[in-house]
This record gives C-alpha cells, structure tokens and sequence, in this order.
C-alpha cells in the first residue's frame, strides 16, 4: 500500500500553520510544519513531499529565497510548490512567485475550499507518481534479472508479468479518470502538464511491458 503523502506547511506564525492544518485535515496526509525557510530545506533533505504551502513573507529567508534553493537542489526541484501570502503589490509580485518556481499564487485570505482542493490535486498526482515508479522498478528487476532469485523464487516470469500487466492496467485506469476530472474541471495548468506527463511515462512502460511477453517482436523496450 502506498503510505500518505506529506505536504510541507511553511509559515513563520504559528497561528497561520494551525490554520492550514485544520483546512487540509480533510485530506487525511501528513502534514509536516516548517517555521523558517530554513526549517523547510532541512526538512526536504531526509523527506519525499507531494506538495510544499509556502509564506511569501518570512524573516530571514523569505519565500522567494526558499523557493530559489528548492528549485536547485535535484531531489526537490519538482515539488509543487503553492506560494501563500498576505500581501499583493500587483502582478510584478505575483510575476516574482511564478519565476521563482511556483505552481500558484494565492493571497490571503483565501477561501479554504478552493486551497484543500488545488492540494488534493496535487496529493493525488504525487500518489499516482509512487505507484508508477512501484510498476517500474518491478519491471526492471526482470529486464535485469534473468535469474528466479531477482524475480522471486514463488514465481515463474509469466506469472510475475502477468502480474504487473494487472497492477499498471489499474493505474492507467486511474490516471486517465484523474486527467479526465483535471480536463473537465480547467484546473491549473500545471497540474494539467503534470497529468499528462504522468500518462505519456505509463504508456511507455507499458509498452516495455508488452516487448516482453512471449511471441512479442522488438526485443525489449526501454522505459523513461
């Protein structure tokens, strides 16, 4: 089973991450506090995170700066990440938020609704995401391993194939009707790409898949 995604709430008043909380509780993720830009790096070097809530305005490393080092680092640099501030100078500001790497913009107050549902976006694409690499490396454990031991000793290649076959059938499945929702909603545009990309990895590895079972020409395929 695919444990719960973490999303990373960043927000040097305390107030304003139990605030966050109790809007995102619905979701049933856990949901990790940061109270310094520098508190959220620290965090998102030992951490996986769907989706990072970032404060705009934070003494000492503000968000934009966060942002910044989040984005250079090659393990985090495609988290979303939601900027959250209290302040608009117009849109050069939000123009700043979009260049430093943000998938949205959002001023407060915000209405908590509209927040939970862009996060769940998200969450529910990270999920996608960890199944996917799941269906990968068990893919790539037989391409590798020729031997019973790498497959696993219970299991006859057939039966190992025939088993991810069913396990990425229902992912598929979920990925379209997730890309389908997106379409149908005109979510963000960025969570649109991030589907979409998601649905042109798994056609890949299924592709690979197919290579593989008997009487199949081309030999193998690689996967991206």
């Amino acid at each position: 089973m695919v444990q719960k995604a973490k999303i990373l709430l960043v927000d040097d008043r305390p107030e304003n991450l139990l605030a966050l909380e109790a809007i995102l509780s619905a979701l049933d993720q856990t949901l990790v506090r940061a109270s310094s830009g520098e508190e959220a790096l620290k965090a998102l070097l030992t951490d996986d995170f769907a989706v990072i809530l970032l404060d705009v305005q934070m003494p000492g490393m503000d968000g934009f700066e966060t942002a910044a080092h989040i984005k250079r680092r090659e393990r985090t640099r495609d988290i979303p990440i939601i900027f959250l501030t209290a302040i608009n100078h117009g849109p050069h500001h939000t123009f700043r938020g979009y260049a430093a790497g943000a998938v949205d913009y959002i001023s407060k107050p915000f209405d908590p609704w509209v927040l939970r549902a862009k996060v769940s976006v998200f969450v529910e694409l990270y999920m996608k995401n960890c199944q996917l690499r799941e269906q990968a490396a068990l893919l790539r454990l037989q391409l590798e391993g020729g031997d019973k031991a790498a497959a696993g000793e219970a299991k006859e290649p057939a039966g190992l194939l025939a088993e991810l076959s069913a396990r990425l059938a229902a992912v598929e499945e979920q990925a379209e009707a997730l890309s389908k929702q997106l379409g149908d909603e005109s979510t963000d545009a960025a969570a649109v790409a991030t589907a979409a990309h998601l649905e042109r990895k798994l056609t890949g590895l299924r592709r690979a898949l197919d290579a593989l079972e008997p009487g199949a020409s081309g030999g193998q395929a690689a996967v991206n």
